[in-house]
């Protein structure tokens, strides 16, 4: 079998859902409709078919199917993202949105920003999928919304909020799989005489697996592997209050508060206790009131915290606090066109237990002007902001979506946006380190990176079904690199510079349909994230990104039974940037079951990797061979 056939079967698979809908379907009391699921794709809520962008949402019973998986593994099998890990759920994590760098994806909890100021990067293993209602992902350069960092998109990671129209409702989780991994889980949730309360706590312990591998892909030893199992233990609580003190009045406060301690290998040293604890806490306040039938105000105060505890041979602790303000002022002067006015401030704070960074703190003032209107077959919605960042001045970034409605069902769009990323504190603070063999030290002269996206989509929407096509292009420049060079004979010196442009083009083709008992799901993705401007040693692609990605998935309810199958095939990656340690691709096959006994009482089963294939998502890392996980539920 020619080594191109797997990838064509693949590509004909995502098509189905196009051919599917030429079927007959049974009758529309038997079918069930697409959910219309409120997203805050404009920062306002709104139905999911209203949304003028590129927009998923993970639902509670698409969580509820991978209960045994990370928020990581869970992101990463959606159209357009990629995820990285180093050997597991409970290692360093890289989320790859639209093929832009793990720092170009904006991720939140409850709205708040969660990406580190120091690294960048997000503390994903510290967030526990059991204690989440629902995740929402935006796709394209959306910084004219909410600022830094939201170059390839936001994922928006929504806690548990409950049922609001019982007095009490709870439910629990316990369940155990493949690596001794035991998960357990409760919540309760209710409503009554104006307040609305919600309680959800998790804990999770896992022997895991051999982080590192034995050999790298150029079959060379990898000298620092410590043959042994590295797993994790967890917990995490959230929960939610408020209190209607009248009609359209409502005060809130939201709480999230997780913790992970794993195992992890390092390739350069060879210690038997290598663990990371990585702590992600979220809080905010908010008062929300309809002051007319036509203005609605939302202030909100807010704080977010990351740690990241390293312990091997030596300790390292890195946190950033990041403090939120903001006010939104909501206008209706007409049904179907809105405008909203953005004040918002951020304040971050850094701290190194190793690290003296030559300044620890940076505030973001920010305005913007957001529009969302229709007329006729049209829908529009623009945005402009500006961001004040201390030392950095204003960087302002717009963004103009058009949709039209063809008929009924068909839908062709065009959007237009910029976006931009504020080097970290690593970047630009990082102290000066000599040695015998050179020097590092970061940059206070950076610029932000910035980048302009221009993109296409044509949609069909029925009640049973949804297809839709996107194409985009995304130009990158003042992209941040390292830089080396030999000063002198074994002296390199080693700077942060914006030396890089990239370009990324891709093609998404996404669809589902529902045949009454059977729900068919399917995607593409094409991608060609290019290095426009390769150094010396460098390649022309960039690194860990697969030009190919195709997701196919099957869901059949009969009675109290609901049966699933997936398929995932990612394509060949290069792991440096030099282009010369090829990753091969690889594919997925994982199945799903779950049993109803009564209302309150089910079981539900996950066997990921059916097939036990070995495949690598970093050199030198391995990832989790064939695993089963058994979840018995029960709801109030």
């Amino acid at each position: 079998m020619s080594a191109s056939l797997p990838r064509r079967l693949a590509a004909a698979c995502c098509l189905l859902p196009l051919a599917a809908m030429a079927q007959p379907t049974a009758s529309a009391a038997t079918v069930p409709t697409l959910r219309d699921i409120v997203v805050t794709a404009s920062r306002s809520p709104e139905p999911l078919s209203d949304v003028v962008g590129d927009v998923t949402v993970i639902d509670s019973e698409q969580l509820a199917e991978a209960r045994g998986d990370s928020i990581a593994e869970i992101i990463g099998r959606q159209p357009g993202a990629q995820f990285t890990t180093y050997g597991g759920p409970q290692t360093q994590t890289g989320l790859f949105l639209r093929g832009t760098n793990s720092t170009h994806a904006l991720i939140l909890i409850d709205g708040m920003r969660i990406n580190g100021a120091t690294s960048g990067g997000t503390a994903f293993p510290a967030i526990d999928p059991a204690v989440i209602e629902r995740v929402e992902i935006l796709r394209g350069s959306a910084s004219s919304l909410y600022g830094s960092d939201a170059i390839g998109g936001v994922v928006n990671i929504i806690t548990k909020k409950g049922a609001q129209d019982r007095p009490l409702s709870a439910w629990a989780n316990i369940g155990y799989g493949t690596y001794e991994t035991a998960k357990s889980s409760l919540g309760l949730s209710g409503a009554d005489h104006g307040w609305d309360y919600s309680f959800s706590t998790s804990a999770a312990t896992s022997k895991g697996f051999d982080a590192l591998r034995r050999h790298k892909a150029n079959n060379t030893a990898i000298t620092g592997h410590y043959p042994d199992k590295d797993g994790y233990r967890s917990h995490s609580v959230s929960g939610t209050l408020g209190y209607r003190w009248a009609e359209g009045h409502r005060i809130g406060l939201t709480a999230y508060n997780g913790y992970l301690d794993g195992d992890y290998d390092n390739e350069f040293t060879r210690y038997p206790d290598t663990h990371a604890i990585y702590r992600q806490q979220a809080y905010s306040l908010s008062s929300t009131d309809r002051i007319t039938d036509w203005w609605e105000s939302d202030l909100r105060f807010g704080f977010t915290k990351d740690d990241n505890d390293n312990r091997s041979d030596t300790s390292s602790v890195f946190n950033t606090l990041k403090r939120h303000y903001s006010w939104t002022q909501t206008f209706r002067p007409h049904a179907d066109h809105r405008i909203s006015v953005l004040l918002e401030r951020q304040e971050e704070r850094v701290r190194g237990t190793t690290t003296q960074y030559d300044r620890d703190a940076r505030n973001t003032n920010a305005a913007a002007l957001i529009y969302k209107g229709r007329i006729d077959r049209l829908h529009a919605q623009a945005s402009v902001r500006n961001d004040n960042i201390s030392g950095y001045g204003n960087q302002t970034t717009g963004s103009l979506g058009l949709d039209f409605d063809l008929t009924d069902t068909w839908q062709v769009g065009i959007a237009g946006n910029t976006g931009f990323h504020a080097p970290t504190f690593n970047d630009l603070y990082w102290p000066l380190e000599v040695s015998a063999w050179g020097s590092y030290g970061g940059n206070p002269d950076l610029k932000p990176e910035k980048s302009r996206n221009v993109e296409a989509h044509l949609q069909y929407r029925t009640e049973h079904s949804r297809v839709r096509v996107t194409a985009f292009t995304n130009k990158i420049r003042n992209l941040i690199a390292t830089n080396t060079v030999e000063t002198a004979p074994w002296f390199y010196e080693t700077t942060i510079q914006n030396i890089n442009r990239a370009t990324i083009r891709g093609l998404t083709l996404a669809g589902e349909h529902d045949f009454g008992a059977t729900t068919l799901r399917a995607s593409a993705d094409f991608l060609d994230p290019r290095n426009d401007d390769p150094r010396p040693g460098e390649g022309s692609q960039l690194s860990r990104r697969a030009r190919q990605v195709f997701h196919l998935g099957v869901e059949h309810r009969i009675q109290a039974w609901k049966l699933g199958a997936e398929y995932q095939y990612t394509g060949n990656r290069y792991d440096d940037l030099a282009n010369k340690t090829r990753l091969g691709g690889y594919s997925l096959v994982n199945l799903t079951a779950a049993y109803d006994f009564s209302k309150s009482l089910g079981v539900q089963v996950r066997w990921n990797n059916v097939l036990d294939k070995d495949y690598v998502l970093v050199d030198g890392y391995n990832t989790p061979g064939s695993n089963v996980f058994v979840n018995l539920s029960w709801r109030m």
